[in-house]
């Protein structure tokens, strides 16, 4: 399977896990890149970079999804490798900023 072939299925596994959890996900209609879209819309405010290699650069996965975010959005990067679990990574500001929120909802 050629890479780009297992980066669109990385795509729509990961839109399909974000609607098991109830959210309106889908795969963006970008193409490599342009026009700075997410690879996954469908939780407002989050920028959706999705990785699904058996090699992951991830300090080079978030900066793409830094500079590809817009200025109210949050980067994360989700990434799998084969027989592995969904993972989520971000800039440690930006989860502090969404446990504050959390925790001032549920404190």
């Amino acid at each position: 399977m050629n890479s780009r072939t297992k980066g669109k299925r990385g795509e729509l596994e990961a839109a399909h896990l974000l609607q098991e959890y109830g959210y309106d996900a889908r795969r963006s209609q970008q193409y490599a890149g342009i026009n700075n879209d997410a690879d996954v819309v469908g939780l407002p405010d989050i920028h959706i970079e999705v990785k699904r290699v058996e090699k992951l650069n991830i300090d080079e996965a978030l900066e793409q999804a830094i500079r590809d975010k817009r200025a109210n959005e949050i980067p994360i990067v989700m990434h799998r490798k084969n027989r592995t679990k969904w993972k989520v990574t971000m800039i440690f500001d930006d989860w502090m900023e969404l446990y504050k929120a959390w925790e001032t909802q549920n404190g």
